[in-house]
Parts: C-alpha cells; sequence; structure tokens
C-alpha cells in the first residue's frame, strides 16, 4: 500500500464573500497539488468566515451539502486528480444551520461533517450541534476522518474514528489567541493515544476582533510532531502518512519484555460511566 502525501493549507478568508473565498481555496489547492498532494485540508469555515454576529448573518453565507462550492472546487479535484476538505456554514434543507466541514475529490461530492462540540465563539453561537455519527471515508488506500475545532478538545471523536479504521483525523480549525496551548498539544496527543496520523490546520488573519494565530501542526502515529506552521503566516507544509503503519496498533520495543498497544488492550467494560446517564455527573461541575 503505497503513502499518500497530504496538504495542510494555513490561510486567511474573507467574512462572508463566498466568491472569493472560493477562489482562495481552489488556487491554494492547486499549490499544494503542484507539491505533489494528494489531499489539502483547508480551516474551519474558510468558505464562509466564523465571526458572525447573528444567526441570520450566518445564514447568508451557507450553502447546502453538496451545493455550489462543494461543485466548485470538486472540479478542481477533478483537473489535479486531488482530494480537498474544507470548512463552511451548511444550510440544511429543515431549516438548521451548521459548521461543517466538506470532503471532495475527483468524482465530486464525498461526505460531510457537522461539528459535535460548540464553544460560545463565533459562528458557533448560532450555529446547532451536529447530529450525525462520526464516519470514515476510504480515498482509495487511504482512511480519514473529520472533526473541527472544539471536537478536538473531546478525545473520544478521535478514537471512535480510530476504532472505524481511520488512518489519518484531520481538524480544520479556527484558533485565536486564547487557543495557543490547543494548538500546541493537540496534533501529538490524539495522535500519539490512537496511533493515527492527526493534522490540525488553523487560519490566519484577524476578523470581528479576533486573531488568528495559525501554528496548524501534524503528528504521525507515534506521536512525533512532523511539522509546525508558523504564526500569523499563510503556509502550505506536506506530510507522509503511511497508512500500513497506522494500522499496525501493537509497539514493540522488545518482544515479550516491552509491548504497547492503545487500542486493542483498552478495557470498554470499564467505561460505562462515559456514556451511562450523563446527566447524573452535571451537579458535580459548574456550569
Amino acid at each position: 500500500m503505497s503513502n499518500w502525501t497530504v496538504a495542510g493549507v494555513q490561510m486567511d478568508c474573507a467574512l462572508g464573500d463566498l466568491g472569493a473565498n472560493r477562489g482562495a481555496i481552489v488556487a491554494k489547492l492547486r499549490e499544494a497539488a503542484a507539491r505533489g498532494a494528494q489531499l489539502a485540508v483547508f480551516p474551519e469555515c474558510v468558505l464562509s468566515g466564523y465571526g458572525f454576529e447573528s444567526r441570520e448573518h450566518a445564514l447568508t453565507a451557507a450553502e447546502p451539502l453538496p451545493g455550489p462550492s462543494t461543485d466548485f472546487i470538486a472540479k478542481a479535484c477533478a483537473e489535479l486528480g486531488v482530494w480537498a476538505v474544507f470548512g463552511m456554514l451548511e444550510a440544511a434543507p429543515d431549516g438548521k444551520l451548521y459548521n461543517a466541514s466538506a470532503l471532495v475529490g475527483p468524482h465530486g461530492f464525498v461526505a460531510g461533517y457537522r461539528k459535535l462540540h460548540l464553544p460560545c465563539l463565533g459562528a458557533d453561537r448560532f450555529t446547532d450541534p451536529g447530529d450525525r455519527a462520526l464516519a470514515v471515508h476510504d480515498l482509495g488506500g487511504l482512511k480519514i476522518g473529520m472533526n473541527i475545532c472544539f471536537d478536538g478538545s473531546f478525545p473520544e471523536c478521535a478514537r471512535i474514528l480510530t476504532l472505524l479504521g481511520a488512518d489519518l483525523v484531520v481538524l480544520p480549525t479556527n484558533w485565536a489567541t486564547n487557543a495557543r496551548k490547543m494548538a500546541e498539544l493537540v496534533s501529538a496527543a490524539r495522535a500519539w493515544e490512537n496511533h493515527i496520523y492527526y493534522l490540525a490546520v488553523n487560519r490566519v488573519g484577524t476578523e470581528s476582533g479576533f486573531d488568528y494565530i495559525g501554528l496548524s501542526s501534524a503528528a504521525d502515529y507515534m506521536g512525533n510532531v512532523l511539522h509546525f506552521a508558523p504564526e500569523n503566516e499563510d503556509a502550505i507544509f506536506t506530510l507522509e502518512v503511511d497508512p500500513v503503519a497506522a494500522r499496525q496498533k501493537r509497539v514493540v520495543t522488545c518482544v515479550g519484555t516491552y509491548e504497547i498497544d492503545r487500542v486493542n488492550w483498552r478495557r470498554p467494560e470499564m467505561y460505562g460511566m462515559l456514556v451511562e446517564n450523563p446527566g447524573h455527573f452535571k451537579g458535580h461541575f459548574n456550569q
């Protein structure tokens, strides 16, 4: 099985200007493909922007999935023979609004993901919580799962994607100044504890009073940080993903003496309190 070259595309975007952002995404996609990338991952809400002040305002920059922008970007993917993941606001047929990411490829729209965990920040103050099960998508040798930004704070998300077979979890994100610690830690932690590759792609620029810091990162299945993008600058970087290595969960340092498997040696029969009667614990914490 061949390795995959995956690009992280750290960039700015224009609030509410879908046309300009579509064009910028495709231009950066071409740059990534020229560097050998087979998959390019873009930031959270890179199509729409993030700093909306009302649900009504956010809806003006939302599109269905699939929709005009997925068609537009998929056309470029077909020309270049690549896949892309990019963040956007999804206008659902039932009137709901989601912070979403879209996966498109040479044959068009593949899948959408709806952000599960919503902080009190930006567009997430007005979007609806994601309502779809976590899923893994096979691009033809590379299996990827999608999360978005705050989802990375919940290790259950990456673990489920790992159990579904993900070789790589991608995290489009909008980390502002106060999220620096997340930018420094999340890729290595989620990669190491699941023996997968992890790619977090942040945006840059200033929008609605918030400065977005960049510092996108990639880590391999041993938790080694492969790349930290610069702070406050556009950047395109690549990593090599070895699906075979990601799927070999047992780490053998010395046969029979020092072996570790953080995935298959779980004890799920002991973890019931994670999902059983979750309301029971709410009174123990400040809300």
